[in-house]
């Protein structure tokens, strides 16, 4: 076979785990029989309307079956699957559209609105909705395309070397960049993830944080489907729900963000839930809560944890329960086909113990980022990506992430870049300075809290730039309150002292809105 990308993996399973159940998902089950045909079905459908490789196809939708179904479909093809984060703004997925330059979208039928909103002056040319109707004569029912469509197999040359996905992430620029994964990036990361947490063909693994981020999808349904195993999926995450499908599917494997955990241990259900089936739990995104530590240490069950970012596919490090006690605190060791190294200010390997920025090298790291040849030289040092982030590696290889350099904020496991609200503020022809920090929060983690300075004699609320905002960023980006200084602290050569902000508002001011009294 001449593919040897991720796009014949449901095929090559359908043989081995013929009668085994593959998903989960809109209550229905699907076998790998069935899995496999669907996928076979929507690729045939998609090449007679004109995709081919390297095409890019946007999918806008939560986890549902079809999610996976488009995935492989677009790995068949040798196409580019671009999934986008159904909670950000009409005008930031118009961006991510138009610069991926997509010519088709599937969207489900929740998404839809937004996906008309997103979508109405880009080059478009397909669009399928899934779990809908076709209302238009634009618009394609998913379920009658793939049901019309032939369902032989394809065999299309797809190399390691082809990219699979773009998944936009903001930086420090505040312009999101599409990072390119290929095959076999996502191939060693899935490989990386089956050594280091022992995914095996009994695997019943539950997919709580939505696959458009890259972990649920590359550390979580990957590995379980490569094994043979089945996902099971949830659109949302409904605590009640949740506990429910653990119990009733016997859920093996459950990854997710510290917010999602939190969530399940405060349900009411919570103290009589079956959990006796869960052998595992991943934790990603930012640091877990004691009291979440604690709640389900009370249950017999622990976590297993690491360090990555989707330009690593996204796995870096690893911690595993069994090594938990003896290195707390620390993010694990490197994969077992990934290296990680501690590099200073003047580009020398630092000795353990010492902090510098953490790079990170191996098959599952990105080599570009799409259409951005000088983003892409910058962000790698020879065959090291450099990760931005701060942190030592002890004598033993257990990595401890001290800072996050680019100032990045983690709000119920997304990622919050302050550059990208802060030029935002700045349209605001009062504002002269503006800065965006992290804040704790008991719910979220963190919070994004913006502190500006006014131009003298300008008049501007809080509320008014909360009012600026609205509808331009995704709800978990916009700012939980507003302060207004007098000038923002600044180091020798002007730039901002984030750090000395975080000392001066380690908080949410207890009026999110009425904060324009000034502080110096």
């Amino acid at each position: 076979m001449r593919n040897q990308g991720l796009g014949d993996w449901v095929a090559r399973r359908r043989i081995k785990s013929a009668g085994d159940t593959a998903l989960i998902g809109e209550e229905r089950t699907y076998t790998y029989e069935v899995f496999a045909d669907r996928i076979a079905r929507l690729a045939n459908a998609l090449a007679a309307r004109g995709l081919a490789k390297r095409d890019r196809l946007v999918y806008l939708g939560n986890n549902h079956p079809d999610f996976l179904t488009t995935f492989f479909a677009c790995g068949t093809l040798g196409a580019i699957f671009v999934p986008l984060n159904t909670r950000l703004a009409s005008s930031e997925l118009e961006y991510m559209i138009e610069d991926s330059g997509a010519t088709f979208l599937v969207t489900h039928e929740s998404a839809r609105d937004l996906a008309r909103a997103a979508a109405w002056s880009s080059g478009i040319r397909h669009r399928l909705v899934v779990g809908g109707p076709a209302d238009l004569p634009a618009v394609e029912s998913f379920d009658e395309v793939v049901d019309a469509a032939s369902g032989s197999l394809r065999d299309e040359e797809v190399s390691l070397e082809d990219p699979a996905m773009i998944l936009y992430t903001s930086g420090t620029t505040g312009r999101p960049k599409g990072a390119v994964l290929t095959h076999g990036n996502l191939t060693w990361n899935v490989f990386n993830a089956i050594v280091d947490y022992d995914v095996t063909s009994e695997e019943v693994a539950l997919m709580l944080s939505p696959m458009f981020h890259v972990a649920s999808l590359s550390m979580g349904a990957l590995p379980a489907l490569l094994k043979g195993g089945a996902v099971v999926l949830q659109e949302r995450v409904e605590p009640a729900a949740v506990l429910d499908a653990i119990a009733c599917h016997q859920v093996t494997s459950l990854s997710g963000v510290p917010t999602t955990f939190q969530f399940l241990a405060e349900d009411p259900a919570w103290a009589e839930a079956d959990l006796s089936s869960i052998r595992k739990l991943t934790c990603g995104g930012s640091s877990i809560p004691l009291r979440v530590i604690e709640a389900y240490a009370a249950r017999g069950l622990s976590f297993s944890s690491g360090y990555g970012m989707t330009e690593a596919s996204p796995g870096a490090t690893s911690l595993p329960v069994r090594k938990a006690s003896e290195h707390v605190g620390t993010s694990g060791l490197a994969h077992f086909f990934t290296s990680v190294r501690i590099v200073g200010p003047d580009g020398s390997v630092l000795p353990p113990g010492e902090a510098g920025e953490i790079q990170i090298s191996g098959p599952n790291v990105i080599r570009e980022y799409w259409r951005r040849p000088d983003e892409s030289a910058r962000s790698h040092d020879g065959a090291w990506l450099r990760s931005g982030d701060i942190g030592s590696v002890d004598r033993d290889g257990y990595l401890t992430v001290t800072d996050r350099l680019k100032d990045m904020i983690i709000s119920g496991g997304e990622n919050v870049y302050p550059a990208e609200i802060e030029q935002l503020i700045m349209e605001l022809s009062a504002v002269r300075a503006s800065a965006v920090i992290g804040v704790p929060d008991d719910r979220w983690g963190e919070v994004p809290l913006a502190v500006i300075a006014l131009h003298a004699g300008a008049g501007l609320s809080p509320q008014a730039v909360l009012d600026h905002l609205k509808g331009r960023l995704a709800r978990y980006k916009q700012p939980r309150a507003v302060v207004i200084v007098d000038d923002l602290p600044r180091t020798a050569s002007g730039k901002v002292r984030k750090v000395e902000l975080r000392q001066m508002f380690s908080a949410v001011p207890s009026d999110p809105v009425d904060q324009g009294a000034r502080r110096g």
